[in-house]
């Protein structure tokens, strides 16, 4: 069992840490949109934002333990995070708009759906373009 976990720890943390920034990401949206009464678009908007600094710092350190040689390292793995977190959240945000709007699908659901989305297009974007291990 714990050499299966050291081979999958990365995806395991990787999912851990997804399902902690789903909820982040899920529980911001659904304070903006019905506690504030702010406008869905928006409220996802907010969400993804936030949930996106939070995944960047337990990516960046708990999942891919990636260290920055300098402050410039830090700030370019920073861009193509939320880079690449922008091309995802435009999926994000293309999906609720069909669902929601064009199929009638419920908020709440179509929330969920996107997610699993979101997560998988992450998990690539990280793991192949962010926070790639150098060649030594």
């Amino acid at each position: 069992m714990k050499e299966l976990f050291h081979k999958y720890k990365e995806v395991i943390s990787y999912l851990v840490f997804g399902v902690a920034t789903t909820i982040v990401n899920i529980v911001i949206f659904f304070i903006c949109k019905d506690i504030l009464g702010i406008d869905y678009k928006i409220s996802n908007a907010i969400g993804w934002f936030l949930s996106v600094l939070f995944a960047f710092f337990t990516n960046k350190y708990f999942v891919f333990a990636s260290n920055h040689e300098d402050i410039g390292s830090f700030i370019r793995e920073m861009l193509l995070f939320y880079w690449y977190r922008i091309l995802s959240f435009v999926v994000d945000m293309a999906l609720m708009v069909l669902m929601i709007e064009w199929l009638h699908i419920s908020d709440f659901w179509a929330k969920m759906v996107t997610q699993v989305a979101v997560v998988v297009l992450n998990y690539f974007f990280s793991k192949f373009f962010i926070f790639k291990k150098k060649l030594s």
